[in-house]
Order: structure tokens, then C-alpha cells, then sequence
């Protein structure tokens, strides 16, 4: 059943919340077969314009933006009327992700799910145009494993897309973020195989968020001294980890992390397959994502490719933050 249009959408949108279940199954890109796939989408956006995917990162889903009293999407600070990705021009498309926590199909607790690659993703997104009547995207705007997906999208199905916007993700992923990632994927399943698999993930995510900003930025926000307790001294950026971790536990299921961290880090596309215009935005500070391997796919990239590069205190989480680089960005690529 579609989800109810809420009473502060204004009467110009469209607003879709509906989950498709795909006629005929999904056979996977590493192998094996989904006979059974439910996907969760949103679309929502000034009636009839140009549709515009939204995909973000790994916790993100179909909650691009939001209207009404206290709603707030993944990226609601760029996406909405009059916004960076303006809905009063565009449609935005959001999925919740294939083996992820939220609706679209994905590991039940405790149970075994197949490999996903960003590909899986990608043919998701294209049996669900198919389903809505869209031929063309106006764009794929991927940010972190988004990113990836838009990457595949663009060499595996390049005639349903004009513009790919890609921030913080690159052609492949790199060794020391693939290392960070097996890490926090030993700490879940560890904790899984003893009953503790919300424990498991809240350290595991504490790890991850570690990797997501600057050294910079922690080193002005965490200056305090440690402070002693029954387990002995507790440092401040300790304290922000736990808490981070924490609330992601609290709303994620240990098995899709899993299958969703293994899925970034088998990652592969070919820039020279690539043939669809795409923008780039690198940041210098992201551990994550190398400057160097965002040059390298520009390089590399099979047709018409632009990076834009940029500081900022936030590393790999810049597209969450740096709002006005985006409009900026986000109007060269959809105009």
C-alpha cells in the first residue's frame, strides 16, 4: 500500500512513498538469484519535471527531504524547494538500498544474505524506472556508496541517464578504506556469533565514524581533558564515538551493515566504459575516498568528466555539510 501524502506537501508535488515488488526477481551480479524483491522508493518534486536519483550513503534511504512539522530527510539540507537540488524544478527519486536496513529487501536478523554489488543496485534502480514509466534521468547524484552506485549506473545502463554527479566516490575502493571496513565487519559478526550483535555494531559504527571527518576537525572539537570513571578515564571524542554508535544501533540491523560495508568494498567499475558526462567532487581532507584515486577516474573516464576539488573541515562527510559548493555544483551539472 502507498504511504499516505502528508497534508504539508504542497499541491503542485508529486509524492510517491510505495514499495514495487519486481516481477520477476533479481539474478545478481556475483551470483545467486533473489527470487522474491521488494524495492521502497519516494518520488516527490514539482508534477511532471525532470527526475533526479538521490543516493547516499549506506544508512541513507528513500527520505531525501521532507515537509511538515519536525520531517527531516538524509539531505535536507540541500534537496527541497529552493534548495541546492531545488524540487520546485526537479523530481527526486530516492530508494531505500538492497540489503540495507530499511524496506527494500534485505538480511532478516540472524540470517545469511548474498553478496550485493553496486551493479545489483544500479539494475534495481533501472527495473524501477521501468515500473514508474521514466525513460531518462535528468541525473544520478550519488554521494559515498550513492556514488558507486551512480558509477555503475552510468557504464552499465548509460542510455538511461544524461548527467552523473558523483561526490566522495571513486572507481574503485581503496585498500585502507577497504582495511578500516574489515575491521568494523570482524567486530559484527564476532558480536553476532555470540548474541551481542547491537554491541557489535555500535563499536563497529563508533570505528567508522572515526574515518568520516578530519583529524582537524576533531582535534578543535575534542581539546577537553579525560575524565575519570568506575572503568576507568574517559576521553571526549570517546564519549561522541559511543554515543554515535549507539544511536546508529538503535536503528540499523548488524546483518545489512555487513552486507552493505562488503558491497562498497567489492566496488570495481571501468572508467574507460564510462561514456555518460559526469561532474566530481573531491575533498582533500576525506580519508575514505583519496584525492588521488578521484584524479585517476577523472583521467581515465571514457567521454566528457570534470572534478571539482575542495577543503573542508567535515572529510568525507563534506556532502552532508558544505551546502553552498553544492548548489553551486549541482547547477553547473543539471543545467
Amino acid at each position: 500500500m502507498p504511504e499516505p501524502v502528508p497534508a504539508s506537501v504542497p499541491a503542485a508535488y508529486e509524492w510517491r512513498d510505495e514499495i514495487h515488488i519486481l516481477p520477476g526477481g533479481l539474478d545478481l551480479h556475483f551470483g545467486g538469484r533473489l527470487d522474491s524483491v521488494e524495492v521502497a522508493f519516494r518520488l516527490a518534486g514539482a508534477r511532471m519535471a525532470p527526475v533526479v536519483a538521490v543516493l547516499g550513503g549506506i544508512s541513507a534511504g528513500r527520505e531525501v527531504f521532507a515537509f511538515g512539522p519536525g520531517a527531516a530527510g538524509w539531505w535536507q539540507d540541500a534537496v527541497g524547494p529552493g534548495r541546492a537540488l531545488d524540487t520546485d524544478r526537479f523530481r527526486v527519486l530516492g530508494i531505500d538500498f538492497l540489503g540495507g536496513s530499511h524496506r527494500t529487501t534485505g538480511p532478516a536478523h540472524g540470517a545469511t544474505f548474498p553478496s550485493i554489488s553496486a551493479f545489483d543496485q544500479a539494475r534495481l534502480l533501472v527495473e524501477l524506472l521501468d515500473h514508474l514509466g521514466i525513460d531518462r534521468l535528468r541525473a544520478s547524484v550519488g554521494a559515498s556508496y550513492g556514488g558507486m552506485v551512480s558509477l555503475a549506473l552510468a557504464e552499465a545502463y548509460p542510455g538511461r541517464l544524461r548527467h552523473a554527479v558523483v561526490l566522495s566516490a571513486a572507481h574503485r575502493t581503496h585498500p585502507m578504506s577497504t582495511a578500516w571496513r574489515s575491521v568494523q565487519r570482524a567486530i559484527v559478526r564476532y558480536a553476532l556469533g555470540h548474541g551481542e550483535g547491537a554491541r557489535g555494531l555500535t563499536l563497529a559504527r563508533a570505528l567508522a565514524m572515526a574515518t568520516y571527518r578530519s583529524a582537524r576537525e576533531f582535534e578543535e572539537r575534542f581539546p577537553g581533558p579525560a575524565e575519570a570513571g568506575p572503568e576507568g578515564f574517559r576521553f571526549p571524542v570517546e564519549s561522541y564515538l559511543m554515543s554515535r554508535g549507539a544511536s546508529y544501533a538503535a536503528h540499523y540491523r548488524p546483518e545489512a551493515f555487513v552486507c552493505l560495508s562488503e558491497s562498497i568494498d567489492l566496488h570495481r567499475v571501468d572508467p574507460a566504459r564510462i561514456r555518460v558526462p559526469t561532474t566530481l567532487l573531491a575533498v582533500q581532507e576525506d580519508q575514505l575516498v583519496p584525492l588521488a584515486d578521484m584524479r585517476e577516474l577523472r583521467d581515465r573516464h571514457g567521454g566528457n568528466c570534470s572534478l571539482v576539488e575542495i577543503s573542508s573541515l567535515f572529510g568525507h562527510d563534506a556532502f552532508l555539510k558544505e551546502t553552498e559548493v553544492l548548489r553551486d555544483l549541482l547547477a553547473r551539472a543539471l543545467d
